[in-house]
């Protein structure tokens, strides 16, 4: 089981940056995938970009076109905890970002590989 739960999020002016944290209840797992979607108003729920883990091999990590070149996605296993850092930010950024996590195979960017959720944090970039 996985408790999900985001922060970092708020208001940037266009060109800034924000990193975005998502804590799975401090534990830590040797094999398993996390990404981060996001839903604009009015809009569905898009992959940005995601990292899948397996004991003894690199991360492998793959992002969104749209977002490719200005963000990085990390981890601290020792604190269970996934990161999105998103740098200079545009004003179509602006949406609710999720993360989620799956211990399944299965394809990193689409929303039906994962079985996890956490509630959402608000990034809203001003121009």
């Amino acid at each position: 089981q996985m408790q999900l739960v985001e922060s970092g999020g708020g208001l940037v002016q266009a060109g800034g940056s924000l990193r975005l944290s998502c804590a799975n209840s401090g534990r830590t797992f040797s094999s398993v995938t996390m990404a981060w979607f996001r839903q604009a108003p009015g809009k569905e729920r898009e992959f940005v970009g995601g990292i899948r883990w397996r004991e003894g091999t690199p991360d492998y990590t793959y992002y969104a076109d749209s977002v490719k070149g200005r963000i990085t996605i990390s981890r601290d296993n020792a604190k269970g905890t996934v990161y999105l850092q998103m740098n200079n930010l545009k004003s179509e950024d602006t949406a609710v970002y999720s993360c989620a996590a799956t211990f399944a195979p299965g394809s990193i960017k689409s929303m039906g590989s994962y079985d996890y959720w956490g509630q959402g944090t608000q990034v809203t970039v001003s121009s």
